[in-house]
């Protein structure tokens, strides 16, 4: 799995406001996490359009989660900047064709994307603010480091 600068971006922008329960603006996020201001604003806006961030204009302005950080999953995020999970030239792995020898490797694909869809739609943004990664992901590190404290009460 390949992950966009954008992608990334976008779900540090995320975890900066499931940490934020009263939102945040973008000059904030942008320098907590580091992520140019310019490109942030349209991770922002790319975030707006499919519904998990809100934003309010004005001197109390800034933007919030539109969803709940319990509910909203590493998935959700991912998909709503770079679309599906697991595509295999631009296709589901289901829309293969493939044929002789190589016949197995749709299996793999389809495996492949059911792997990740079992770690990211497990993750809830708000299990990565507060640093308890369920199982499934915990199960796959090869070693845990220790948990990043930092107060957080969501």
């Amino acid at each position: 799995m390949r992950l966009t600068a954008k992608t990334d971006y976008a779900l540090r922008a995320v975890c900066q406001l499931a940490s934020r329960p009263g939102g945040a603006t973008s000059d904030r996020i942008s320098e907590a996490e580091g992520i140019p201001q310019r490109f942030l604003e349209a991770i922002l806006r790319d975030l707006r359009r499919a519904g998990l961030v809100t934003s309010r204009r004005g001197p109390d302005g800034g933007h919030a989660l539109a969803v709940d950080a319990e509910t909203l999953t590493v998935a959700d995020v991912i998909r709503a900047i770079d679309g599906p999970l697991a595509l295999v030239r631009n296709l589901r792995p289901e829309q293969l064709d493939y044929r002789g020898a190589s016949t197995a490797l749709q299996d793999v694909w389809v495996a492949l994307r059911a792997g990740e869809r079992a770690i990211l739609e497990a993750t809830t943004v708000a299990m990565v603010v507060r640093d308890e990664l369920p199982e499934v992901v915990l199960d796959r590190l090869p070693e845990r480091r220790p948990p990043y404290e930092i107060g957080l009460d969501i």
